[in-house]
């Protein structure tokens, strides 16, 4: 057998793992690469290995740097099954057809800027076609359903307790020839459990062969997932001011576990049943999406529906689809609460909101998850008292609050307590999907409880 690190190594995007054996090649994930511009492009573009050659690609859960290259992979010949969760199916309808629309617009932008200077033009990646096409050839089954998918190759998905429909990757794997029998576990991403919606992460047995995520290596999360009274003191202080709390999130998994959140806060009487918008066309209908799978939901969750009420639905939410009603909560006075598109702020509805409400003091800005260094999210997240959106300085006088019990990734410490649950000999450990020095810190500290295996940093390009 033979792995291909070929994205999400040496850093957290692009998700990319092949496999060898027995003649076949099988991708795990196949994910977009985001950084630079030109850059990006390019790596999206042009696979280093030739896709109409792969016997199979398994999906480990929707979110666009692990599933966003895929309509490029089928529309550059690949023919095969794409197999993943139903859940995870669901989702990539919406998320894979919106991920198209940006690459359209990114392209257009560009290419204004391209063709004044006589550059070569760019092309999008795929379209919304491709990426309707792409969804024809997924395979689904639910976790615990072992599926050959291959000669020598079982294929059984667990939870990974990171979005709905995330999935841990095992597979069973026979060298025909050597007559070798291994057991791989791909970690996909890693949920930290205690999760309001979702299952904690599963154990996996008999383990081999790990690749696994270290996205939060060294780093601790500022607080447990247990933080429902710091939420309702934010939100209560904010709206006492009858101000407006903008809380920027990802449309998929975040929002829904926001919503679930603000409904109990409302239900116990901790805030007020003020106005509340979701502002973002994808979270929309990815909240939709969430009320069809209640197999991905933990116990509570799932008992809350089957009381016949609605986690994501309670008197006072409003959903926004037009950009015109978007435009119109920003001459509405407060207090109310929005949640928008993107987590990170660089794109979406959230941009302006925030340009219209910063300069407001009465205003609060609500971070729940991650914000990768440089991007608004993070400016604000670090205290920048001017920032500029669409070419204009903008006055920070809104109060910023950060509430990272949120976040759907495990930190260092959840990490290794779901490496220590992880059975089986573990003779062979690869990271990936972390910057080197999260990557590092991981290392260091599975390398000083394990000194007897091998622990090593995936480079990309490398095979092993």
């Amino acid at each position: 057998m033979k792995i291909t690190f070929h994205g999400a190594a040496g850093t957290t995007t692009g998700s990319q793992h092949l496999i060898e054996i027995n003649g076949q090649r099988i991708l795990l994930d196949c994910g977009l690469y985001q950084g630079h511009r030109e850059e990006a492009y390019d790596r999206n573009k042009n696979f280093h290995f030739n896709p109409a050659g792969l016997t199979a690609v398994v999906l480990s859960h929707a979110h666009i740097d692990h599933s966003g290259n895929l309509p490029n992979l089928t529309r550059q010949g690949y023919r095969g099954n794409i197999y993943a969760t139903p859940a995870t199916r669901d989702l990539c309808q919406v998320m894979l057809a919106d991920s198209a629309k940006i690459q359209t617009a990114d392209v257009e932008y560009a290419n204004k800027k391209r063709a004044r200077k006589g550059e070569p033009l760019y092309t999008p990646l795929y379209t919304p076609i491709d990426a309707e096409k792409c969804l024809r050839q997924f395979v689904t089954f639910d976790y615990h359903r072992p599926m050959y998918i291959g000669e020598g190759v079982q294929l059984t998905f667990i939870d990974a307790g990171h979005i709905l429909g995330s999935a841990q990757v095992i597979l069973d794997l026979h060298d025909l020839e050597t007559g070798e029998k291994q057991r791989l576990l791909f970690s996909g991403d890693v949920g930290r459990g205690h999760n309001d919606l979702l299952r904690d992460p599963e154990n996996a047995t008999d383990i081999d062969t790990i690749i696994m995520e270290s996205t939060y290596g060294g780093r601790e999360h500022e607080m447990d997932t247990d933080s429902r009274e710091h939420l309702c003191n934010i939100l209560s202080a904010a709206l006492k001011n009858r101000g407006k709390v903008l809380i920027p999130s990802f449309a998929v998994e975040r929002t829904q576990q926001i919503l679930f959140a603000i409904h109990q806060l409302i239900e116990t009487g901790c805030i007020a049943n003020v106005p509340v918008y979701v502002d973002s066309p994808l979270a929309v209908s990815a909240t939709e999406i969430f009320r069809l799978h209640p197999e991905g939901f933990n116990d509570s969750v799932y008992q809350f529906l089957f009381d016949k009420r609605d986690p994501f639905g309670f008197e006072g939410l409003q959903l926004i689809r037009s950009a015109m009603e978007s435009k119109e909560l920003n001459g509405m006075e407060g207090p109310f609460i929005i949640i928008s598109a993107s987590g990170m702020c660089e794109a979406g509805r959230i941009v302006h909101h925030l340009k219209n409400n910063l300069p407001d003091p009465r205003t609060t800005v609500l971070f729940v998850g991650y914000c990768a260094e440089n991007t608004l999210g993070w400016k604000l997240r670090e205290g920048h008292q001017t920032v500029t959106i669409f070419g204009d300085p903008i006055m920070v006088r809104a109060k910023i609050e950060i509430l990272d019990s949120f976040s759907g990734h495990a930190d260092h410490s959840e990490l290794m307590e779901y490496f220590h649950r992880i059975t089986g000999p573990k003779k062979s450990v690869h990271l990936v999907h972390g910057e080197p020095l999260r990557s590092l810190a991981l290392q260091a500290a599975l390398q000083e409880e394990y000194p007897d295996k091998s622990i090593t940093i995936a480079q990309r390009g490398q095979s092993v």
